[in-house]
């Protein structure tokens, strides 16, 4: 046996250096990937930052800077029920919040394929559970016309919602003649970054209200005195504060626990190597980095894939149809034509658990996802074949690179902790992110 224990240990080396000659392949391979595929021709250009590193957070408004106080009370306000005081009917009052539709555990998005704040009932577990009060018409729900999108990454957006209606800069500068279409995109003409005039009109329309009496009330005001000490006291209780505390909330939530967050700053063993191989389709042969380019893999750019608007699924949904100029995305904003039907490239992390995707709902899964890219076959037939992106296009990728790509979107892009984000009190005391007698009850709140 002695005479073999050169041979058995030489034979180990020769393994264990192998291996960790494939795990360099993986990871040198995969970091020349990145360097080709990425805007700034650096790698490291996909590291996000840490949350509270606010001098490296991107894209900031010049007049809503980053500061921890607003982030403290934008954190209480996006989950506080107590400020939904402007419902349809009285019986909904302080029943909902922001987070309604945006639930830490489900990626920040709805539990279902269409949100529902004011005029929704019941929560299940994951949001999965709301319903329309039966108190309610359809018309009268606070429901958004396609699928809401998630309230992470957002440093990484410089105009808000699928077609980027929201924010006086960025894709929007050259689009001012259409502000004045409605009072509310109208907002734009105050000059702001898009998650705050968004805010603005979002919580408007989401029927909520702040002044000082509430503020007072609900336990705020001395949140709102440290937050804002610059803004005059009769300015500084209102929508607007709020927004701007929201704003400064979102850009701190970050996806940088996941996998390839992980492995980016070093971690060589944060990702298996199917999600490497994974990472190296998805910036290599399926192109999907043609698009997606940026931290959180999304980009201020519009393409149409010709996927089902959410009234044409077999979900249906509240206030949407044919007629809703939702279903034109960048279009149904700009109303140029040549917009129609093209939409926000959204951001890719923690998308596993969401159930519900693209802007319509029309896909349940990341593996039909893929499916649908590989295939390029347009589904709606409603969208004419001459806008669809030319990057659509049929991938050829085995069932093996499948699982992969796959694997590397449902795990590799997965932050497993996204309840750190979220307060563990609000200061009403009520229960959120829903405060009706159902949600109450099926989270145990009382």
């Amino acid at each position: 046996m002695k005479r073999f224990l050169p041979f058995l240990i030489l034979f180990g080396i020769t393994v264990l250096s192998c291996e960790r000659e494939k795990v360099t392949f993986f990871d040198t391979t995969l970091k020349q990937a990145l360097i080709s595929a990425s805007p700034t021709g650096t790698w490291e250009s996909f590291v996000m930052p840490e949350s509270d590193d606010f001098a490296n957070i991107p894209n900031q408004d010049p007049k809503n800077r980053i500061t921890q106080a607003k982030v403290n009370l934008g954190k209480m306000l996006f989950f506080e029920t107590g400020i939904g005081l402007h419902p349809n009917k009285a019986t909904s009052t302080g029943t909902y919040s922001c987070s309604s539709c945006h639930i830490p555990s489900k990626a920040f998005t709805a539990g279902r394929f269409q949100g529902i704040a004011d005029g929704g009932i019941g929560f299940g577990k994951n949001g999965e559970g709301r319903v329309k009060n039966p108190l309610y018409y359809g018309h009268e729900v606070d429901a958004q016309g396609a699928r809401p999108l998630p309230t992470i990454n957002l440093a990484y957006v410089t105009n808000a919602l699928w077609a980027g209606s929201f924010g006086s800069f960025g894709v929007n500068v050259g689009t001012e003649s259409v502000w004045n279409q409605d009072t509310l995109i109208a907002v734009n003409f105050k000059g702001l970054e898009g998650l705050e005039a968004n805010n603005i009109r979002a919580l408007s329309v989401h029927r909520q209200f702040m002044d000082r009496a509430i503020a007072d009330s609900l336990g705020y005001k001395a949140m709102y005195d440290e937050a804002f000490p610059e803004i005059p006291e009769q300015e500084r209780y209102t929508l607007t504060t709020t927004s701007f505390a929201i704003a400064a909330y979102f850009r701190t939530i970050f996806t940088n626990q996941a996998p390839f967050q992980k492995w980016l700053k070093g971690d060589h063993e944060a990702m298996t190597d199917q999600q490497k191989r994974g990472a190296l389709l998805f910036f290599g042969k399926a192109g999907c980095s043609n698009c997606h380019k940026s931290p959180s893999l999304n980009a201020m750019n519009f393409f149409a894939i010709g996927v089902n608007n959410l009234y044409q699924g077999n979900n249906g949904g509240f206030r949407t149809g044919p007629d809703d100029k939702r279903n034109f995305g960048r279009g149904g904003f700009t109303e140029n034509p040549e917009d129609n039907n093209k939409f926000k490239v959204p951001q890719l992390y923690n998308l596993k658990d969401v159930g519900f995707y693209f802007h319509g709902a029309s896909k349940n899964s990341l593996r039909e996802v893929v499916e649908y890219f590989n295939e390029a076959v347009p589904e709606n037939p409603l969208v004419d074949p001459a806008v669809i992106s030319p990057f659509f296009k049929p991938l050829n990728l085995t069932e093996a690179e499948i699982d992969d790509l796959v694997e590397f979107l449902e795990n590799g892009l997965y932050d497993p902790d996204l309840e750190r984000y979220r307060p563990e009190i609000i200061m009403s005391g009520n229960c959120f992110p829903n405060n009706d007698p159902l949600s109450r009850s099926q989270m145990r709140c009382d």
